[in-house]
């Protein structure tokens, strides 16, 4: 029987009583606290708190965070709605991805991540250039640490989505990048691919600089496939471990 970690759905509702004249407050701060509560744990999951297979138990996650249960629920289910939670029996526990949903994932990754150094070719400003520019520089003196690296390249990649100037594409892009932290360890952590993608990052700014649309593309794409193939060698020996 497979085991997972207890992390923090149980049922049961929150008692209380309304004010005269509070509803509409309490409908505004019950609101702000979905969203809250919605951050909170999408960021856990994004930076690997909490792992696939782990069993989130709302009762926990309402005194983890310091929230009450109802906005805890309510962002369990929108998460469970984005497929980054599963049942197992009544229960919700962090999702996984198999090797063909990480394939599928890599293949609309590299599709609107291409699309988008296209877009910051053409629109980005000189500002958001430097910015560019000046992370590479930054990034480059952390490749030794896998966990600050990953957070570093996230940061990477979110910037050069924005410098895209298109708002839709940004929004489909920060849906990928959610599914991406269903995966347990970083494709970073492996002996070398932090200074390798960190060059990467380099040739995508510069082509982005030198406002040639075609080779930012094609760096940013190559970029995700040399990913990839990390990513399909940790896994190779995951199974072999």
């Amino acid at each position: 029987m497979q085991q997972f970690r207890r992390i923090g759905v149980d049922a049961g509702r929150d008692k209380g009583s309304i004010r005269p004249g509070s509803k509409g407050n309490e409908m505004k701060e019950a609101r702000s606290a979905q969203k809250d509560a919605y951050s909170l744990l999408l960021e856990a999951i994004d930076v690997g708190e909490f792992k696939p297979g782990d069993r989130l138990v709302e009762s926990d996650l309402a005194e983890k965070f310091g929230v009450s249960r109802t906005p805890i629920r309510e962002a369990l289910q929108r998460l469970e709605t984005q497929q980054l939670l599963a049942r197992d029996g009544r229960s919700l526990i962090v999702a996984s991805l198999d090797h063909n949903q990480l394939a599928e994932l890599y293949v609309v990754r590299a599709e609107l991540e291409g699309l988008a150094a296209r877009l910051a070719a053409q629109h980005a400003t000189d500002e958001e250039v430097r910015v560019l520019r000046d992370m590479v520089t930054e990034d480059k003196k952390v490749t030794g640490d896998a966990s600050t690296l990953a957070r570093a390249n996230r940061r990477f990649h979110h910037q050069l989505h924005l410098a895209s100037h298109n708002r839709f594409l940004v929004q489909q892009l920060n849906l990928v990048h959610q599914s991406m932290a269903l995966m347990e360890t970083t494709s970073l952590a492996v002996e070398g691919r932090g200074e390798t993608a960190m060059n990467e990052h380099a040739a995508i700014v510069a082509a982005i600089e030198a406002r040639d649309e075609d080779a930012a593309q094609r760096a940013l794409k190559n970029h995700i496939s040399q990913a990839f193939v990390t990513r399909l060698k940790l896994d190779a020996l995951a199974i072999d471990d």
